[in-house]
């Protein structure tokens, strides 16, 4: 019986014998961070065309809320992009077996999530005074 050391990195059953599904699951593992990508890109479009839109906006209480509304869209689509990355993290994890990775993985999970806790928050405050 192999142990977790000797199985890290290219050796296991994963890598000698289902190499197909580990490079199947590789190329899902970056087509995934490429759609986090994309989600948090267009999060960032829709907010910069709502902010200039709300600029162009000549009365200050008007304007404050749609930038607060927009600030609020943009944080869910960071949160979804962040959420997406931690999956593709938690495959590539899986595919390596590797301690290091593991190590890796759990400290980005950390630093995920308290983004995550902190960006929710904040839109919460958001969404209960929209005009701040």
């Amino acid at each position: 019986m192999e142990s977790v050391a000797e199985m890290s990195g290219s050796g296991g059953i994963l890598h000698t014998e289902l190499t197909g599904v580990v490079h199947g699951l590789e190329w899902v593992a970056a087509v995934v961070d490429i759609l986090a990508i994309l989600v948090m890109l267009i999060g960032s479009a829709r907010f910069v065309l709502g902010f200039v839109r709300a600029e162009i906006t000549r009365q200050e209480t008007e304007r404050a809320r749609v930038i607060n509304r927009e600030r609020v869209e943009l944080g869910r689509y960071i949160l979804s992009g962040l959420e997406l990355l931690i999956v593709s993290d938690i495959i590539h994890t899986a595919l390596t077996l590797a301690l290091s990775d593991l190590l890796f993985l759990g400290l980005l999970v950390l630093i995920r999530s308290m983004i995550s806790f902190f960006l929710d928050r904040e839109i919460h405050e958001i969404e209960k005074n929209p005009e701040r």
